[in-house]
């Protein structure tokens, strides 16, 4: 599997390119069939990763905000990214149900809700007072494709920042997790997307808990 963060943020110019590329090779054989578009219906999926207990995380007394993730402009999209080689292109037919950025930040607030380990937690567009802010940045959100028929290892990779409300960084961590998607489908891909990004949630919900600012 490629190594995450061997892809650079792409120009729009050559990102157009490099889909138009990858487009014209769909005609050439069923493996491309993923992202060739067709008359079917748009299908939404949704990100459900799941969140395990953290019994060894304190329990905190500060108010923590979430803000949007930073994603270059390439995974700032509904659309379901995939890499093969130095190609990037997006699955047909197939989206979210909203952006990368707003989804995982739905997500890390609903991952340090559920921790049951803090006074208080939101977004920070919900104007509330907090005592530090999550900032992170969205490194990798895509699906690795090593071979043209076999089935794409998703990637996930994230740098998050915990920060004071004078704007003074007091922990920084960088989480990355693979999980391979059991067949090259679209439907088995998300399943790889939910517990690589589960996996990352979880381990920046635990970190920012120990982190004791």
């Amino acid at each position: 599997m490629n190594d995450p963060n061997a892809f650079p943020p792409l120009a729009r110019r050559n990102l157009l390119a490099a889909c138009a590329s990858t487009l014209f090779l769909a005609g050439c054989g069923d493996s491309f069939s993923l992202i060739q578009p067709s008359s079917s219906p748009l299908a939404l999926y949704r990100l459900q990763p799941e969140f395990h207990a953290l019994d060894d995380a304190p329990r905190v007394d500060w108010q923590l905000v979430i803000a949007r993730p930073y994603a270059m402009q390439s995974l700032d999209t509904e659309r379901i990214a995939l890499v093969r080689g130095q190609t990037m292109d997006y699955y047909a037919n197939a989206q979210w149900t909203d952006s990368v950025p707003r989804l995982i930040q739905s997500l890390l607030v609903e991952a340090f809700e559920q921790s049951g380990k803090i006074a208080a937690v939101g977004r920070e567009t919900d104007g509330a007072h907090a005592d530090y802010t999550l900032a992170s940045e969205l490194r990798d959100f895509t699906a690795h494709y090593d071979s043209d028929n076999g089935a794409p290892g998703v990637v996930v990779a994230m740098r998050a920042k915990l920060v004071t409300a004078r704007g003074e960084v007091v922990a920084s961590l960088g989480a990355t997790h693979t999980a391979q998607a059991a067949q090259n489908s679209v439907a088995s891909t998300v399943e790889a997307f939910d517990q690589a990004l589960g996996a990352v949630l979880e381990q920046i919900v635990g970190w920012a808990l120990r982190a004791k600012p």
